[in-house]
């Protein structure tokens, strides 16, 4: 009975060192889509493991738009506010998003 404990208890703090998914931290409305075409956090101050995920997301994206603008022949601006346009319509209910004003709306 001790060790079945001890094997419940070194699960839930494993779980807790594990890096939270963005679909995850959307749900819990920690993180929205924000006005520029990146992920932002919701709430200030945003926990360190939040800010990763940002951070993380954040990278891949301007990424992908500064691939994409010179495959388009546009500006990474561009392409990051055609991102947001779209990520607003998948954004789904009960998740954040800011409108073009910089305030946070619950979809």
């Amino acid at each position: 009975m001790k060790r079945l404990l001890a094997a419940i208890l070194l699960v839930f703090a494993l779980q807790s060192a594990w890096a939270i998914d963005i679909g995850t931290a959307k749900s819990q409305g920690l993180v929205g889509e924000a006005k520029t075409g990146y992920l932002a956090a919701v709430e200030s101050p945003a926990s360190a493991e939040v800010k990763a995920l940002i951070a993380s997301v954040n990278a891949k994206r301007k990424t992908q738009f500064e691939r994409t603008a010179r495959k388009t022949n546009t500006t990474v601006p561009q392409v990051a506010n055609r991102f947001y346009e779209l990520a607003v319509q998948r954004t789904r209910p009960g998740n954040y998003y800011q409108d073009p004003n910089g305030r946070w709306k619950k979809k």
